[in-house]
């Protein structure tokens, strides 16, 4: 099965350069849905093109990609201490892509949720956790049958503190895989400032909450078969 993967989509494993990128635009060429269905909070926040709202006093954002972004969006919008998450598309080096062009790997970029939290390390152990036991970091450019750059395991934190929790929170996660006697994280951890053109691209309204308007939709993510306190 995976020789045919291999044969299908083995062009996609391959990270496109900048230059080779698809030239993208200088706006959003759609309309973003603005209302979380299930938190009922605002998912645009600063970034509202009509009528931008800074996010509540004491937030913080980080960028989660683990293969399709609607069932890691449904993982983070349940932990407690998340005021709102948006699927979207960051590490690439097209403007304002669409999910044609993220499709298609050559955009450089990777399914991402962006998720606005509180309560600080606390909340994002939290997701962290989730964030590793609900998905193979272990596959580099594939989550189960999605294969390509587009699905890559990736952590952009947006915060010095943040970056220093998932660095300890990905040591101690390779830990439990090691005495597990499985592989090693391939999860690109950085800051979103340095992946690609370090900007966040939210999706498009079709894309949002997903699983929400769609409770048997298409979703490969689950408990992994390793847990670590983290």
């Amino acid at each position: 099965m995976w020789q045919l993967m291999d044969l299908l989509y083995g062009h996609k494993k391959e990270r496109v350069a900048p230059a080779d990128a698809l030239p993208g635009r200088d706006r959003c060429p759609y309309p973003l849905a603005r209302e979380h269905l299930v938190l009922g909070t605002d998912m645009l926040g600063p970034d509202a093109p009509v009528d931008p709202r800074p996010w509540p006093a004491g937030s913080e954002e980080i960028i989660l990609a683990g293969g399709c972004f609607w069932g890691i969006e449904r993982i983070a919008w349940q932990v407690p201490g998340v005021h709102t998450t948006s699927s979207g598309y960051a590490g690439g080096f097209t403007p304002h892509p669409t999910y044609e062009e993220v499709f298609s790997a050559r955009t450089g970029h990777t399914e991402a949720v962006r998720v606005i939290y509180s309560g600080g390390e606390r909340t994002l152990r939290r997701l962290l956790t989730q964030f590793w036991e609900q998905h193979d970091p272990t596959t580099a450019n594939r989550q189960g049958n999605d294969v390509g750059t587009e699905y890559r395991s990736a952590v952009y934190w947006t915060t010095p503190a943040q970056g220093e929790v998932v660095r300890d929170s990905a040591q101690r996660y390779q830990q439990a895989l090691d005495e597990a006697g499985r592989g090693t994280i391939s999860t690109e951890l950085l800051p979103l400032a340095e992946a690609g053109d370090g900007v966040y691209y939210t999706a498009e309204a079709e894309q949002q909450q997903f699983l929400a308007r769609n409770p048997a939709g298409y979703c490969n993510h689950g408990f992994n078969g390793v847990a670590c306190s983290l």
